[in-house]
């Protein structure tokens, strides 16, 4: 479902998103690169919803368990971080982006601050859905879940949050959804997609 031009939340963030050039991260040039993709679907006031997904639970994995958007690693044969974005989110959740969802632009570029991630750059893209995504979940994603923007937006959601990857507890800055914390990366991830709507 598409939103007339100039009206609402969502034509307001994809303005904003079009006209950001992204901050690059300064990393090393054998560092891997990911990137992930922030979908949207919007509704008929204007305002939209954004996906999340729930990774599975695995031993070894530094992101087992916890909300995330889909995306991942950089692979040679990907022409763009972009097309990595798409080619993870369709291996994650079977969504085909190309066909459903057209691109807005980037965000700005993130690397870990916990000392037990490995090192990465990861580069957030906006889709925004024209179409309902089909999806079919692998192995690697436990759920998916949709959260209007306003919630998100909404200072109650913000909550400091303990956790413990690996083991390793320490209290974050969070986003509380129900019983779904939102933290590290994501979480930056989306301060930085929200920051805009605010400007």
């Amino acid at each position: 479902m598409t939103v007339a031009a100039g009206h609402g939340l969502l034509a307001r963030l994809e303005r904003a998103v079009a006209s950001h050039a992204p901050t690059l991260a300064d990393a090393a040039d054998d560092v891997r690169r990911a990137a992930v993709a922030a979908i949207l679907r919007g509704d008929n006031a204007g305002s939209a919803d954004l996906l999340f997904i729930k990774r599975a639970v695995f031993e070894g994995d530094p992101w087992s368990g916890q909300v995330a958007l889909p995306g991942g690693r950089h692979e040679p044969a990907d022409a763009s971080l972009a097309h990595t974005a798409m080619r993870e989110t369709h291996e994650e959740i079977g969504a085909d982006l190309g066909a459903v969802a057209r691109l807005v632009g980037a965000l700005d570029e993130l690397h870990p601050r916990t000392a037990v991630l490995p090192p990465i750059v990861v580069r957030p893209h906006l889709f925004v859905a024209e179409q309902p995504l089909i999806l079919s979940l692998s192995d690697e994603v436990a759920d998916v879940f949709w959260v209007p923007l306003a919630t998100l937006l909404d200072p109650a959601t913000r909550h400091v949050s303990e956790v413990a990857p690996r083991g390793y507890r320490m209290r974050v800055p969070s986003y509380v959804v129900g019983e779904h914390v939102i933290w590290g990366m994501t979480e930056r991830i989306l301060d930085g997609l929200l920051g805009l709507v605010r400007e």
